[in-house]
């Protein structure tokens, strides 16, 4: 009789774990994603308060769609699914919050123009009006139209009287980090990236840094989409990012606080 009963005990021990693994497997799916548009050079950081943030919130996801700011304006105007827009640029928020596309919004961070060079180059330069010189055959700038960083760097060259004698030279890239990998693997002599971007590769180095008065100001607002279908959560994760905890991160990484 014992040895029945202790079989029947152990049967339902099995049975009371089978179900309980799909239980927890439906527990694990049903976390809500939330979607953030962000500008490529706030990878690191975001990749690192990601990690504490689902860690203190194991019901939340969090999907990051990394690319240029213009690019991701694009994609909320299209309807692309997003929660949060993190930009590069003050512009490409002014034209969604305009639109109606975003509701709470603040400026969150500052950055500043830097030129790299392969950290092994030997050449010195003290103003960016020396990429004319033959030492620099191919300079590398994001696509104005679409990337914060080579909006700014234009604003800089233009002012400076360059812009259009370096048409030559210029290659243009889809982002920031895009801009950093050229430079990196010595497909273009320089490149202009922020100063987070330069501070994360060891494979080049900072050889000049862009004074703000050639450029507008390098402001990184953070916003919600109106449309998103998780406003709660967007609205909490809105908030960590502006909290002392996610401010030490971002300035870890070489970025300066709005406020």
């Amino acid at each position: 009789m014992f040895k029945k009963l202790g079989l029947v005990l152990v049967a339902g021990l099995v049975a009371a774990g089978l179900s309980a693994a799909p239980a927890e497997q439906a527990q694990a799916a049903k976390k809500t994603e939330i979607i953030i548009s962000a500008a490529a050079s706030l990878q690191d950081s975001l990749d690192k308060i990601a990690v504490t943030y689902e860690k203190q919130h194991p019901g939340i996801d969090l999907v990051f769609n990394y690319g240029a700011s213009g690019t991701l304006q694009k994609q909320i105007e299209q309807g692309a699914p997003a929660d949060l827009f993190f930009s590069a640029g003050d512009k490409q928020m002014t034209a969604l919050v305009d639109g109606g596309l975003i509701s709470d919004n603040t400026e969150l961070l500052k950055n500043q123009l830097v030129l790299v060079v392969p950290s092994d180059s030997k050449t010195s330069i003290t103003t960016i009006t020396q990429l004319t010189d033959k030492a620099f055959k191919k300079v590398a700038v994001g696509q104005p139209e679409s990337v914060p960083a080579g909006q700014y760097a234009q604003q800089s060259l233009t002012a400076k009287k360059v812009w259009d004698t370096l048409q030559s030279k210029l290659v243009f890239a889809k982002d920031v980090r895009q801009v950093l990998s050229y430079v990196e693997t010595g497909n273009a002599d320089a490149g202009f990236v922020y100063k987070t971007d330069a501070l994360t590769s060891n494979k080049v180095k900072i050889a000049l840094t862009v004074g703000g008065h050639v450029h507008k100001a390098i402001n990184y607002p953070v916003g919600i989409v109106k449309e998103s279908s998780h406003q709660a959560e967007a609205k909490a994760f809105y908030d960590y990012v502006q909290t002392t905890a996610a401010d030490a991160v971002f300035t870890s990484y070489g970025f300066q606080l709005a406020q």
